[in-house]
């Protein structure tokens, strides 16, 4: 048991470490709050656990599936590049002005992880090893799987959110605005990524 709940905890942060779209989303919501990053590992969980249920109850095969691939990136796609703006255009106002991003962290952690179609795709694959892998302890190993790979998600946003929140002040303008800058293209950039990918589907 203790093997496999040290693959899960490696594999869950090397996992949450690529959300680069929920990454982003955090940094610039952190500006205004530090418990940024647990409203939006909360919203990612809304969507996370019925996909784990999805999975382990055979429906891994249908997130794989083309069409779904197809829709989903077209859909992440456009939403992300559309965050991504919206975070680029409001960048002045947070920094210096002190107001917020549109958008609250909790449905940003929905967005960003329903509708990002490698976050998906990730759980369709080798979380589905990772449910497999649990199931070797009976329902005591897939009743632990869910909320330790969850306070993965929680402890890394939280942790990102917290020195976001308390180091900003050490940070003049110029770099702050830089960094809202590049928070905003890497969502232009993911969500460009997955048009792409999606528009290569043959379905």
């Amino acid at each position: 048991m203790f093997s496999f709940l040290l693959s899960l905890v490696v594999i869950s942060f090397s996992g949450v470490m690529l959300h680069g779209p929920m990454f982003a989303v955090t940094v610039a919501k952190s500006y205004k709050s530090q418990s940024a990053g647990m409203k939006i590992a909360l919203g990612h969980a809304i969507v996370e656990i019925p996909l784990i249920l999805l999975i382990y109850f055979g429906f891994a095969q249908f997130f794989q599936e083309n069409l779904v691939q197809f829709v989903l990136s077209i859909l992440g796609g456009g939403i992300l590049i559309w965050l991504g703006i919206a975070m680029f255009r409001a960048r002045t106002e947070v920094v210096q002005k002190g107001q917020d991003l549109a958008y609250n962290p909790f449905v940003a952690g929905i967005v960003t992880s329903a509708l990002n179609p490698f976050f998906i795709l990730w759980w369709a694959t080798i979380g589905s090893v990772l449910i497999m892998n649990s199931l070797e302890f009976g329902i005591t190993g897939f009743a632990l799987l869910v909320p330790v790979h969850w306070l993965c998600d929680l402890a890394w946003l939280s942790l990102v959110s917290v020195l976001i929140y308390r180091t900003q002040a050490l940070w003049d303008i110029k770099f702050q605005q830089g960094l809202f800058i590049v928070c905003s293209l890497l969502l232009i950039g993911f969500g460009g990524w997955f048009l792409v990918s999606g528009l290569q589907i043959r379905i």
